[in-house]
């Protein structure tokens, strides 16, 4: 049988890692079926200098433009329809953030997009995971990144409210959130829990697919305030050494998933919701539905 894919690809610039996620998109009679092909992660930490305030170094630029050159040449070996290079926090707050893309434009040829908190959310809602869960139920959608945290209320299968914090695992790590930060998230999480009691919390991010890949709870099923607490405690427990050979975390995945287990546990706790929801699916996943609807909107 003939491969009649469509083929895109997504790259996340993050403040923890660089992502490259290939998707395949196979139309059916019954509507488009997306699949991961593959994805490549580079842990480049932009966020580790952009967050302090600090100019990103040369290595790291020189690093950023060696990965975009070597994902040019995989997309094109990959034969892709289109593509999209998207970069969030830590190069929105980069200080020299032009000289950036101007090294990576001069070695790779690829432009990036500075992409805003809401144009995030918004990509992330691309993937209708509300749509999948039931409708009588309001969700409240929580994407933690190293650099911010993207919330989006959903009622009816509708975005209702969306926000997004200067909250993410690296600032966290670097104790670089500030207590009004802290504050208006606090206000805003209430506000959501006194007007819309929403039931569970749909979780994405790497931590929390780590956390849920951990628990080895079944797909899409409700991973409990207690568990998460519990795990919260052992993970405490451990020590950064322990958590990469107990555990099998990568390095960069060690020295994060605390504070970002924490943050989901202050968010469950501050929005009344009884639980995470982890489909596994972040902003890459977005850009690649997003690319398709272009796609079909052109042809």
């Amino acid at each position: 049988m003939m491969d009649n894919s469509l083929r895109f690809a997504a790259v996340d610039i993050g403040s923890n890692a660089v992502r490259l996620f290939f998707g395949y998109v196979f139309e059916t009679e019954f509507g488009p079926v997306f699949k991961k092909a593959s994805l490549v992660r580079l842990p480049i930490r932009l966020g580790e200098d952009s967050f302090h305030n600090r100019p990103i170094p040369e290595d790291k630029i020189e690093a950023l433009a060696d990965t975009l050159t070597a994902f040019k040449h995989l997309m094109a070996a990959f034969n892709v329809t289109s593509y999209r290079i998207c970069a969030t926090s830590a190069m929105r707050d980069a200080l020299n953030r032009k000289e950036v893309l101007a090294a990576v434009y001069a070695k790779s040829g690829l432009d990036i997009e500075l992409i805003t908190g809401d144009e995030e959310a918004a990509l992330i809602f691309e993937n209708h995971i509300a749509e999948k869960l039931d409708q009588s139920e309001v969700y409240l959608y929580m994407d933690v990144g190293g650099g911010s945290t993207e919330l989006t209320l959903f009622k009816e299968g509708q975005t209702v409210k969306a926000r997004s914090f200067n909250i993410g695992t690296i600032r966290l790590k670097d104790d670089l959130v500030s207590e009004t930060t802290w504050k208006e998230l606090e206000d805003w999480l209430d506000e959501i829990k006194k007007e819309y009691q929403p039931k569970n919390i749909i979780g994405s991010g790497g931590n929390i697919n780590t956390l849920f890949k951990l628990t080895d709870q079944n797909e899409m099923e409700v991973l409990p305030t207690v568990a998460i607490k519990n795990w919260l405690q052992r993970l405490k427990e451990l020590s950064f050494d322990e958590k990469i050979s107990k555990l099998g975390l990568r390095p960069d995945r060690a020295d994060v998933i605390v504070p970002a287990t924490e943050l989901f546990v202050f968010a469950l706790s501050k929005s009344g919701c009884e639980g995470v929801i982890v489909p596994k699916v972040g902003l890459v996943d977005g850009i690649i539905r997003h690319l398709y609807e272009e796609y079909k909107a052109k042809s």
